[in-house]
């Protein structure tokens, strides 16, 4: 069963698309890296996914089930600006999730905050750092139980360490309970580490979805002869160019020619090339 589904899905802000014809199906159990510039519309969809906002054009699924306006029982949603009660105290705000919630567990909560180090159960969410908001609300997260998590920036605020402890908490998550992650991040080195499954979106549309292995097995870098460009063969995505030498991201590319350096990408290289394309087309767009 596919735990989150999108056919078509679109949202308009007046004259602006955030979104725009998304269409993909995450299977379940899968841990999502959700990448993409600035303002391509990730956070959007994550709050469509979760039932925060309601797409202008489509429909999105979870388990089969359409979202329909409400967070779905079988879904927690990390937001990047972490809204938390902040003048209630860490077991305050944890009682008072409880009480809202029909499927909750206080039990995982304290575990999840007890795998964290230095929260202090008794302090003002408020007083906390950044770093300590986001732990405490990773695990409100999870004290729901969800079946389908969904993570906007979560490892934003946090050190290195926390950033760690947070990795194998999601990951527990996941061979635990069986649990699907789609994770939103700029840091794509952490995300390498976790994700087994990439959905690429840039100006609203999606660019890249499926398994991570198969889509590096995809692409190809070719670093050869400036001068020899033309006997390359593929879908071309990106360039860097010196007087000499050219680096090319190609996707469903032939074998290289004969002066050409062939390599698979990892994952920050394969997501740095659809970046750099983007920006190339914004400011080519922006000089006409």
């Amino acid at each position: 069963m596919n735990s989150l589904t999108a056919t078509a899905v679109g949202k308009r802000y007046r004259a602006r698309w955030a979104v725009r014809d998304c269409g993909f199906a995450i299977p379940e159990g899968k841990v999502v890296a959700l990448v993409g510039p600035n303002g391509a519309g990730k956070s959007t969809l994550l709050r469509m996914a979760a039932g925060l906002s309601r797409p202008t054009t489509g429909e999105l699924k979870v388990f089969g089930t359409p979202v329909q306006g409400r967070i779905h029982p079988d879904v927690a949603f990390l937001a990047q600006e972490r809204p938390l009660y902040h003048d209630l105290t860490v077991r305050e705000l944890v009682r008072l999730c409880a009480a809202m919630n029909d499927r909750w567990s206080t039990e995982r909560v304290r575990e999840v905050l007890g795998l964290q180090a230095g929260v202090d159960h008794n302090a003002k969410v408020g007083s906390l750092s950044g770093g300590g908001r986001t732990q405490v609300a990773i695990a409100l997260a999870l004290g729901r139980l969800p079946r389908l998590l969904l993570l906007d920036e979560p490892l934003a605020d946090l050190d290195p360490l926390a950033r760690d402890e947070t990795l194998r908490i999601i990951m527990t998550e996941v061979a635990d309970r069986g649990t699907t992650v789609v994770m939103s991040s700029h840091l794509l080195s952490d995300l390498h580490e976790v994700c087994d499954h990439i959905l690429l979106i840039d100006e609203g549309r999606v660019q890249v979805d499926g398994d991570i292995q198969e889509v590096l097995a995809r692409h190809r870098i070719l670093v050869g002869p400036a001068a020899g460009e033309s006997t390359v063969e593929g879908t071309l995505i990106s360039a860097t160019r010196t007087e000499r030498q050219s680096t090319l991201l190609l996707r469903e590319a032939e074998p290289a020619p004969r002066g050409w350096a062939s390599t698979e990408p990892d994952l920050e290289s394969l997501v740095m090339g659809y970046l750099r394309a983007s920006r190339e087309r914004r400011n080519s767009a922006q000089h006409k």
